[in-house]
């Protein structure tokens, strides 16, 4: 059943009122389910990359042709893609799961002191946070779908060969401007958490003296 709960705003924070916990919120419940799942779609991704490059390595060393290298090279850049999105999509559903954590902790212990419960309103900080995230992985897995689909296209014409060359140099700006997205994305999460802590330590402070007031009242 749903906790009525209304919204107020503090001088510093803008917070829910409720008489029980709210729990975990969407983002917060996602985080929880799919951290482990990317990290461990990274723990596929990176090694396959890696053997892939390896791989084109030998052919190099062994004079072998330039499309098969050319297309071992697309291939293994899009596993490294897909990588890189998995294991920062699995560091940013873990700073979501961490600050579930401060949420429903924060208000079963509100509830558990017989308090109302104030819940903190999703702040700018972690708002931005999903946005930015979300686009770093779409141009993670862009780049990724990209490379896959360039590997498949390469013969072993000149023109075919300079135009993949090119295609990878574009897809490796695609991919640092996803993981420049992706730490700036974390780097709001921990801003957020931050902000949650600061306004668990308040709420803190303040349930002795609501308690004694409450009990006085009644």
């Amino acid at each position: 059943m749903a906790t009525a709960a209304t919204a107020t705003r503090h001088p510093e924070f803008a917070v829910e009122r409720s008489k029980r916990s709210l729990g975990y919120n969407l983002p917060q419940k996602m985080g929880r389910r799919l951290w482990l799942p990317m990290f461990l779609m990274a723990l596929m991704a990176f090694p396959v990359g890696v053997v892939l490059g390896i791989i084109r390595g030998d052919e190099i060393s062994s004079g072998g042709s330039a499309d098969t290298i050319e297309t071992l090279r697309h291939a293994s850049a899009g596993f490294m893609a897909i990588g890189f999105a998995a294991v920062f999509a699995a560091v940013s559903f873990a700073i979501a799961r961490i600050l579930g954590a401060f949420r429903k902790g924060g208000g079963d212990v509100q509830e558990a002191a017989g308090t109302e419960v104030q819940t903190l309103k999703m702040p700018l900080t972690a708002k931005l946070f999903l946005a930015v995230m979300a686009m770093a992985m779409m141009a993670l897995l862009a780049e990724a779908v990209l490379h896959f689909v360039f590997a498949a296209d390469v013969t072993s014409s000149a023109s075919s060969l300079d135009l993949s060359e090119d295609r990878a140099v574009v897809l490796e700006g695609i991919r640092r401007i996803g993981i420049a997205s992706y730490l700036f994305a974390i780097t709001l999460g921990l801003a957020s958490i931050i902000t949650v802590l600061r306004f668990q330590a308040r709420r803190i402070r303040e349930l002795p003296a609501r308690i004694r007031t409450e009990e006085t009242a009644g």
